[in-house]
């Protein structure tokens, strides 16, 4: 089910999700409140939510929809990718955030992803932000968009101090998500982390570091 106040969009997306021959459409509307109403009938598999719409707020919405119909996988699409916003609606249990730069094949794979059983959490956003598109493995806690970040830099090889001055923050924050990334991964070192994102495919295939 798609959910976005652009109807060209809506269009646009409807078209390109019914040319895959294991994707249906089963409605779309322009607001949060229409969202919820149809989703409580339809009880769609995925629904792909804009976070910048007319009506309630898009943090109620997801609520709602997991209130409705709690096997629906929220998965968000949105021109908005601050780690503000991908924090907020990960701790609501959203199953991605993307932002609408992706391209078709991310946004088709980020819908099966978010259709597994293993509960993984996708986060793909602009390059800019320094993210990639990382499922997380079953059985861990969500990697925050911080920790996301400071794993693309470190599968470039930069260290610590060159991290720390990439993201304006002290060596000591780095390390310490760090640990936190290593711990949700099961890595007991930076290259164990890198080693195991890449055989989990974690990491984009198209970054130039893999």
């Amino acid at each position: 089910m798609l959910a976005d106040d652009h109807a060209i969009l809506r269009e646009t997306l409807r078209e390109s999700l019914e040319a895959e021959t294991d994707f249906s459409v089963v409605g779309d509307v322009s607001d949060g409140t229409r969202a919820v109403e149809l989703a409580t009938t339809l009880r769609p598999d995925v629904v792909l939510l804009d976070i910048d719409m007319k009506g309630i707020p898009a943090a109620v919405t997801v609520r709602r929809l997991h209130e409705v119909s709690p096997a629906t996988r929220v998965v968000i699409l949105s021109m908005y990718d601050c780690a503000d916003f991908v924090r907020d609606m990960l701790a609501l249990g959203v199953r991605g955030y993307l932002s609408k730069g992706v391209s078709r094949q991310h946004l088709v794979s980020a819908i099966r992803a978010a259709m597994d059983d293993n509960q993984a959490v996708l986060v793909s956003v602009t390059s800019d932000a320094g993210l990639a598109l990382l499922p997380v493995p079953q059985g861990s806690d969500p990697l925050s968009a911080r920790e996301c970040e400071l794993l693309t830099l470190v599968a470039q090889a930069m260290t610590n101090r060159q991290i720390a001055s990439r993201l304006s923050i002290t060596e000591g924050t780095v390390k310490r998500h760090l640990r936190n990334t290593f711990e949700k991964l099961g890595a007991s070192s930076r290259m164990a982390a890198v080693r195991k994102a890449r055989e989990a495919e974690l990491l984009q295939p198209e970054s130039p570091y893999l």
